[in-house]
């Protein structure tokens, strides 16, 4: 069961106990407080809840700053590196320069942890894909 664990104009937050799955849809462009505040959330419930599979629906978002992009490899990779989390679905963003720029941070972490991360244009197929067993 689905339980919403924060919502806002620009994102809301779930999270399935029973598959230990955590889910970020996101909607329009984010300045930096509302990005940095709502990736901490995110990271906050994946540790709290020992997270295995996330489902980030990207594709209303818009472009994430460099900045923030930069802030995100220093702060949260580190974090995700040592997490419980095991598998990324990303629902791909309409807007080019978010794909971009989630492409450059994936492709940082890629080969730091046991994290797989892969993209998709439909969500059932991503949430098959992550309801696999390990």
């Amino acid at each position: 069961m689905e339980i919403n664990y924060f919502q806002n104009h620009v994102v809301t937050i779930t999270y399935d106990e029973e598959l230990r799955l955590g889910s970020a849809v996101w909607k329009g462009f984010l300045s930096s407080e509302e990005f940095r505040g709502a990736i901490s959330t995110c990271v906050q419930m994946m540790e709290e809840y020992k997270i295995l599979r996330w489902l980030g629906d990207n594709r209303k978002m818009r472009v994430i700053r460099q900045a923030d992009q930069e802030w995100f490899i220093e702060n949260i990779l580190p974090r995700l590196q040592h997490s419980t989390l095991r598998r990324n679905a990303v629902l791909v963003s309409e807007d080019f320069f978010n794909k971009t720029a989630v492409e450059q941070i994936y492709k940082r972490a890629e080969g730091l942890s046991d994290l797989v991360t892969k993209d998709f244009n439909n969500k059932v197929l991503a949430m098959g894909w992550l309801k696999q067993p390990f």
